[in-house]
């Protein structure tokens, strides 16, 4: 096996400047979230995807959602995913083509996420309407509406996990035949790493696990977006940023 063609991404200092902002903007929000909880502010309610109902919507977390994250596990995987592809993307498209690249694969997978959000919450709504238009006693009513409310406030999407998945699969299309680590210690080509995180994805979406936090189909929306824009630039080389 010849591993010649193995992807090694450079270091911090020679990273092409998007893909190091990126990481950048990711890091200083997640530092202020971590600190401005203690004040009482909760940038998660500014700047996390929230269900339109909710009294925290607003239309720009569409975009937003993409540099919050909930742990420092979270920030980790993601920054480091973007860390390892991104910079190779960007070297190739250049920094206008990558940033429209990476914001649009995570608008892909808001949508996608939002839309499955959409049914989760519309059937727990329907409950609570019930609930309401049955309850004779006025204070009860508002407890319920109280909860209504708190219930979709606390419905909310973070993570740049979705572009991350984007640009796996554009490295996946570009770079085929490249070897990357499988858990840093198992090589595989990059075409079969796509198509077995795809995979899982798609497996552990349909299984709905409760006690699964994961925005699955924010992941698979993000890497359909990733594979479709490069098909469609393939065939568009003549406006190529």
């Amino acid at each position: 096996m010849n591993f010649n063609n193995q992807y090694r991404p450079s270091g911090f200092g020679y990273m092409p400047v998007v893909t190091k902002n990126i990481i950048i903007i990711n890091v200083i929000m997640f530092v202020a979230t971590m600190l401005l909880q203690g004040k009482g502010i909760n940038l998660y309610d500014y700047f996390g995807l929230h269900y339109h109902l909710a009294s925290t919507f607003k239309p720009h977390q569409f975009i937003t959602y993409i540099f919050m994250h909930g742990s420092v596990q979270h920030i980790f995987f993601n920054m480091f995913g973007v860390y390892v592809f991104g910079q190779a993307l960007e070297q190739v498209w250049g920094p206008k083509r990558y940033l429209i690249f990476y914001i649009l694969t995570g608008l892909g997978a808001a949508l996608v996420q939002y839309l499955i959000m959409h049914f989760e919450i519309s059937d727990m709504l329907l409950k609570f309407n019930a609930a309401i238009d049955m309850s004779p006693y006025p204070a009860e009513k508002a407890e319920l509406i109280s909860q209504k409310f708190e219930y979709l406030n606390d419905h909310v999407i973070v993570g740049a996990s979705g572009s991350l998945f984007g640009l796996l699969g554009g490295f996946g299309m570009l770079f085929p035949n490249r070897y990357l680590y499988l858990y840093f210690f198992f090589p595989i080509k990059a075409k079969w790493l796509v198509t077995f995180y795809g995979l899982a994805e798609i497996v552990s979406g349909l299984q709905n696990n409760p006690m699964d936090n994961v925005a699955h189909f924010a992941h698979i929306g993000g890497l359909l977006v990733g594979v479709i824009l490069v098909l469609i630039w393939r065939k568009d080389r003549e406006h190529f940023y």
